[in-house]
């Protein structure tokens, strides 16, 4: 199989240890599949650039509060990024160089950008997970700070983000694990899994499947993964391959509840390839 470039360049980053992931320059490759063109080390140069403007801007008391304050004065007021409410699911938002050079995203793709600000300023964030929402924060243990990148870089505290899980799901209580610090893998699994319900969605296959193989480089032999690539592939007419897959994801997880269906999905494959 001819594998591009792009992603031979992602695997090659994600190889390392997760704390020397390089998030924006995996997160560009992602990207430069789409746009083979890309210029990534541009991209790069880019955020260099804008870090240097806020660090400009940095007062001479740089209190984490402060830098917060300075990162959000530079990206929403003067630069003019901001969540994309009026299309949230155009695949655009969640390439970075579309977000840096249209000034708009989602919540990941913002947080991403803002992220790599802080890490060019020495102010270390890390991305959260929160169900139905992303966040970040300061990488400062006794800081329950939180930032939203997708509306202005507000500034939430825990029960801020306890109200705004309650106005997602509703009375759901806050658990520690809902604002937990996400490595860069899940980062990145996050930003695909995002890309994968689009293009589904828009029943482009090819699309949705270089998804899904991206995220199995980051979560190899993942079962749920293995199951939606096995599908695609019964659609996209390479039975062998789904075979293999279908296979693999009935062997790990054999009481799932889908698994009767994929019985007799596999059995209408069997019986193709031996014709």
């Amino acid at each position: 199989m001819n594998v591009p470039i792009a992603r031979q360049f992602f695997h090659r980053e994600i190889q390392q240890p997760d704390e020397q992931i390089n998030l924006e320059r995996a997160a560009l490759y992602l990207a430069q599949e789409e746009y083979p063109q890309l210029d990534v080390e541009a991209y790069l140069n880019a955020l260099d650039t804008m870090a240097s403007e806020v660090e400009e801007r940095l007062p001479a008391e740089s209190y984490p509060l402060r830098i917060i304050q300075t990162i959000n004065r530079y990206l929403y007021d003067d630069l003019g990024f901001a969540g994309n409410t009026a299309d949230y699911y155009d695949p655009r938002n969640s390439y970075i160089n579309d977000v840096i050079d249209r000034r708009t995203g989602i919540p990941i793709t913002l947080s991403l950008v803002y992220l790599a600000i802080a890490r060019r300023l020495d102010f270390p964030m890390v991305g959260v997970g929160m169900p139905g929402h992303f966040l970040i924060r300061p990488a400062v243990a006794e800081m329950e700070v939180f930032v939203d990148a997708f509306h202005g870089g507000e500034v939430m505290f825990p029960q801020d983000c306890q109200e705004r899980l309650s106005q997602l799901y509703g009375p759901v209580e806050m658990s520690p694990r809902f604002l937990a610090a996400v490595t860069p893998r899940q980062f990145l699994g996050r930003m695909l899994t995002n890309l994968k319900v689009i293009y589904l969605n828009r029943s482009d296959l090819l699309k949705g499947l270089a998804a899904i193989e991206r995220i199995l480089l980051l979560f190899p032999g993942t079962p749920p993964e293995l199951r939606d690539r096995g599908v695609l592939y019964y659609r996209l007419n390479r039975l062998a391959e789904s075979r293999q897959d279908l296979e693999a994801y009935l062997a790990a997880v054999p009481t799932a509840e889908d698994a009767g269906v994929l019985q007799q999905l596999l059995a209408v494959i069997r019986k193709s390839l031996e014709e």
